[in-house]
């Protein structure tokens, strides 16, 4: 019900990306997607890509008068970079060979993706494997988190860790605070210990990792299924926050450290009535991250993921060359020394890209008015039973 394509290379002309799915009659402007696109350039350790580029999403159809059609809506990201760029990434065929890069980098795609399309020049691989296309998911999920907020749905992330230095728990997290931090860590103290160990990597030429957490709070019961494999959403969250670059690992909730844990602590309780604040079938905990057999359960949804030190270093490791087979040094090219922080707001964009899916499953409808007016229906519904009454026998015709 809800799919998005993206296109463009990192040094090409622009990114591009298609959203279909998107009911008809939702607010939505430009100006709704850009703090995000502008999130997602900040932070930390980022390289000089983020001096060049002021990205910002054109919508180039499916809106107008400022709501959507409910027809594919189209965003443009110019790169500024192209500029320097036009004839290594020109269009039209060009006179003589063009200058190949050979020099493989333990990590990219550069030798998968050569050997997989039959390539002799890394070029073509690594413009397109490029964490430069991140930014059009971003903007797809800008669009996304306008529609989630429409349910009361909110989005947010901050960084775990970068290398070993780990932040504390999430409790009540200050948002404000993490939106404040170089490295959207909401403790003063932890992101200056975050910041000194990016330094530590620059001033070495190497690269550093670490993890970002998502949380989704004001999440529906019942998103899901628990029917099929491929329903179930936290399989699908977890396809969705690794398929971003340089993510390693995913967990829902508390994930690993709940396969240490014995049972009697590991699961949520479930609160009686007597205990309900705002929202029935609260818990007392939320070991499982918001989702239990494959479906919301109302608690805040909150994933992790782990990136792995992004793959062009600055002093580079041993390699072999793609043409000779010969030992080289690996490519170098300009890049970052930690991404951790904009990670988060990309984890952002995919949760909200597949929350958004699950919404439009789960409530359906082609107009923004339809499909609200079936989530106010189901969530009435969503509270205590009662004791089951028995079906009254009635006379029955066969046909």
């Amino acid at each position: 019900m809800l799919r998005f394509l993206t296109a463009g290379e990192s040094h090409g002309q622009g990114l591009t990306a298609v959203v279909e799915g998107i009911p008809a009659g939702l607010a939505l402007s430009e100006d709704d997607i850009v703090p995000d696109l502008r999130r997602r350039q900040g932070g930390y350790g980022r390289g000089g890509r983020q001096k060049i580029e002021r990205d910002r999403a054109r919508i180039t159809s499916g809106v107008r008068h400022g709501f959507t059609l409910g027809s594919p809506i189209s965003l443009w990201i110019e790169n500024k970079d192209w500029e320097n760029w036009q004839e290594v990434m020109a269009v039209e065929e060009r006179d003589g060979p063009a200058k190949r890069i050979t020099r493989l980098r333990p990590g990219h795609a550069d030798l998968a993706g050569t050997m997989k399309y039959g390539f002799d020049d890394v070029r073509p691989i690594l413009e397109r494997a490029s964490a430069r296309e991140t930014a059009a998911r971003v903007a797809v999920g800008g669009v996304c988190r306008t529609f989630l907020a429409s349910f009361g749905v909110r989005v947010n992330s901050r960084t775990v860790s970068i290398g070993e230095v780990a932040a504390h728990g999430r409790d009540d997290e200050d948002w404000d605070a993490v939106e404040a931090s170089e490295v959207r860590c909401g403790d003063a103290a932890t992101s200056a210990a975050m910041i000194e160990a990016i330094d530590r990597a620059r001033e070495a030429g190497d690269t550093i990792g670490g993890v970002f957490e998502v949380v989704a709070e004001g999440v529906p019961i019942g998103l899901g299924s628990h029917v099929q494999w491929d329903r179930r959403l936290d399989g699908r969250l977890a396809q969705a926050l690794m398929s971003i670059h340089a993510v390693k690992a995913v967990e829902i909730g508390e994930g690993l450290r709940l396969a240490a844990t014995p049972g009697h602590d590991a699961h949520d309780v479930i609160r009686p009535d007597s205990e309900w604040d705002e929202r029935p079938w609260s818990r007392r905990s939320n070991h499982a991250g918001g989702l239990e057999g494959g479906m919301t359960n109302g608690e805040a949804v909150i994933a992790r993921a782990a990136l792995k030190p992004i793959s062009t270093l600055s002093k580079p490791l041993p390699s072999a060359d793609l043409a000779s087979g010969g030992q080289v040094q690996a490519h170098y090219e300009r890049s970052d020394v930690c991404v951790v922080p904009a990670g988060g707001v990309i984890g952002e964009a995919m949760v909200a890209i597949v929350l958004a899916e699950a919404v439009l499953q789960k409530f359906g409808g082609d107009g923004m008015d339809e499909i609200l007016r079936s989530y106010r229906a189901y969530q009435e519904t969503v509270g205590p039973r009662g004791v089951p009454q028995p079906i009254e026998s009635a006379e029955t015709t066969e046909v």
